[in-house]
């Protein structure tokens, strides 16, 4: 990928969990009904599930409860090792949203807070990849801080630093947060047809669907 986070991640992995709980007034509308949003994500799952941006393991927990067979993936040392710590039985390797071992007969790709670390161009050869990666009827289950528009973006910017949540509006300035109609191209012209659902004033929960017929 165009950028390391893994030296990011690395760190946060110690305070992860209490930032997802609401603990950083900064982030707690981007993690509001955080419980919720993963519980979205674990519905519309079947089959085996492969997993990008494992973290601290809280979607794979939810997941592994539900009897899913499943594969993690997740770039950081520091939290593959909290995530095996809440999930022993987790089959995860390290790699990431473009590298990754092969792994046969995934029906669906599932990821949540992460997909904004990848620019809008290696998103689209991501999508050409999982294309490749999924059964017939795969589909990509993935829970993000995205936007309407690029006007609405900058509006939460500009209201990020209005509340003097400097960190946030930093970070929805330097990470690649795109838009419901990038996205939307970017998964129609890889053989996806795609809906959108608003799940907090940050995060969307984007379901493609493979729609043709080959594997």
């Amino acid at each position: 990928m165009k950028n390391d986070f893994t030296e990011l991640f690395d760190e946060w992995s110690h305070t992860y969990d209490e930032t997802v709980d609401g603990r950083d007034l900064e982030y707690r509308d981007v993690f509001h009904l955080y419980e919720h949003i993963l519980d979205e994500v674990v519905f519309h799952s079947k089959g085996t599930v492969l997993e990008f941006g494992v973290g601290t393991g809280n979607l794979s927990r939810r997941l592994l409860k539900e009897g899913i067979n499943l594969v993690g993936i997740e770039p950081s040392e520091n939290m593959r090792k909290q995530a095996q710590l809440k999930n022993p039985g987790l089959l995860l390797y390290k790699g990431h949203f473009l590298e990754f071992p092969s792994v046969e007969q995934i029906d669906t790709i599932v990821s949540t807070y992460a997909f904004h670390h990848l620019t809008d161009e290696e998103k689209q050869k991501a999508f050409q990849l999982y294309h490749k990666t999924l059964s017939k009827e795969g589909i990509i289950v993935f829970a993000d801080t995205m936007f309407e528009t690029n006007h609405s973006k900058q509006s939460m910017i500009n209201k990020a630093k209005e509340r003097g949540f400097h960190r946030l509006a930093d970070d929805l300035q330097s990470e690649f947060y795109t838009t419901l109609p990038i996205l939307s191209d970017i998964a129609e012209s890889t053989g996806f047809s795609v809906t959108f659902k608003p799940l907090n004033a940050y995060v969307w929960l984007m379901i493609a669907k493979k729609n043709d017929s080959t594997k």
